[in-house]
């Protein structure tokens, strides 16, 4: 006579699907095991089940709030993604999707594909005590906007690094920290999440050295440090890809440089040897190689501030960054000039600090914060005409003064510099 088969010794207050791991039904369970109750729970509770369950957070994500109700969710970003940067931080503070929505790549990955990305001015300044601070200039509606603190680090460095790197990450890196010496430190802040992060340090600590963007990867090279041979010969470059430095061919001679360009997939460099004399240098990277260069780009240089745009090279002609050179590749010259005919004088103040590439045109960032914008895409029609019209002044923080506004100021002795630009760059969100 066969045994009676015992059904296992269960809870009946429990949930079936605790009963053995090889009955994969409730019916099974019920089949196997009478009496039991049925769980009746859509969702299993984690303290019962450790392991997850996917469908309960599908289920979850499917119930949740939707962007803007009434609307399907790609709609609501179709929507979001075309509100001005100017409100993106009060977007921000709506709800927590808003918020998490705001704060990844994908929404200013979408607003970059469709071309409706906005690109603010980035103006780093140091005032009389020494200290650090910036602000960003919308040239849309005209205001300036407040910005996280620069981090304590960087709060009264000297002579540091400044580029942007993927159109929205500013990396401030190297200089000398007034009681610690040169830095090896790299820091970087992300236009998208108006937040500072860390990043790897460069290899060897410098300060007065040059830097460059070239494919997305970031250029140091020369400058000095506080050890036996103060100038440096040394070149290392970053790959925010890879998130780390390398080091690259030394440059010739040691150099400090004081005034650099990229230009036509090259970078020029002009400064000062270690006998300070005036050398200039290109580096190409195809080639990882260095070599002295003495043409009529170089040689007409000087010191102002210079930038490539539409594969043209310009610099500043005057302190006032109200006439531009243009430097012509067929003659070998600064032949050719852009001059608004409006000048402003010779204090510094208004001294141009910056020149950088604004949504196609030239942007000038003057030390009392006034900015001035030239449409150089229409430069190659004027045929010796007047260029004023290509000129246009853009109201910022500093009002932009009149000639007669800045001598009164002079006369009565207002017009001291309170603060000078150090670094201006140009990000995009």
């Amino acid at each position: 006579m066969d045994r009676m088969i015992q059904p296992p010794l269960v809870d009946t207050t429990a949930c079936l699907c605790r009963v053995d791991a090889g009955l994969k039904t409730v019916a099974g369970a019920k089949k196997y095991v009478p009496g039991t109750r049925l769980c009746l729970q859509p969702d299993i509770k984690p303290s019962i089940h450790p392991t997850r369950n996917k469908a309960a957070r599908s289920d979850r994500s499917r119930h949740q709030s939707p962007l803007l109700p009434g609307l399907p969710d790609d709609l609501a970003i179709a929507c979001l993604i075309r509100v001005p940067r100017i409100d993106h931080r009060k977007l921000r503070l709506v709800c927590k999707r808003w918020y998490r929505l705001l704060s990844g790549n994908f929404f200013y990955s979408l607003r970059r594909s469709i071309g409706i990305a906005e690109e603010w001015i980035y103006v780093i300044k140091r005032d009389r005590d020494g200290k650090i601070s910036w602000h960003a200039f919308d040239p849309i509606y005209q205001l300036w906007q407040p910005l996280p603190p620069v981090p304590k680090e960087y709060s009264e460095a000297l002579a540091f690094g400044c580029a942007v790197l993927s159109g929205c990450h500013l990396y401030l890196f190297g200089g000398k920290d007034p009681l610690k010496g040169s830095m090896r430190r790299v820091i970087f802040y992300n236009a998208r999440t108006n937040k500072w992060h860390r990043a790897p340090d460069m290899l060897r600590r410098r300060h007065f050295f040059g830097s460059c963007v070239i494919n997305n990867c970031l250029y140091v090279a020369g400058g000095e440090n506080e050890g036996v041979h103060r100038s440096l010969r040394s070149a290392e470059v970053y790959d925010p890809n890879k998130n780390r430095w390398s080091f690259i061919s030394d440059m010739s001679t040691a150099m400090v440089p004081f005034i650099g360009v990229v230009y036509e997939g090259k970078w020029f460099l002009k400064g000062r040897g270690s006998h300070r004399q005036v050398m200039s240098e290109v580096y190409q990277p195809e080639t990882d190689s260095w070599y002295p260069v003495y043409n009529g780009m170089v040689a007409g240089w000087g010191r102002n501030p210079c930038a490539s745009l539409n594969r043209h090279l310009y610099a500043l002609d005057c302190n006032d960054g109200c006439k531009l050179r243009v430097y012509d590749e067929a003659t070998d010259s600064w032949s050719k000039h852009i001059d608004s005919r409006i000048h402003l004088g010779n204090s510094r103040a208004l001294e141009a600090a910056a020149l950088v590439p604004l949504n196609g045109k030239l942007c000038i960032i003057r030390n009392n914060m006034s900015v001035s914008l030239v449409d150089v895409s229409k430069s190659d029609d004027l045929r010796g005409a007047t260029a004023e019209h290509l000129w246009e002044t853009i109201a910022g923080k500093g009002q932009f003064k009149t000639l007669v506004t800045n001598l009164w100021s002079s006369l009565a002795g207002r017009n001291r510099l309170k603060s000078h630009i150090v670094h201006c760059q140009v990000l995009q969100a």
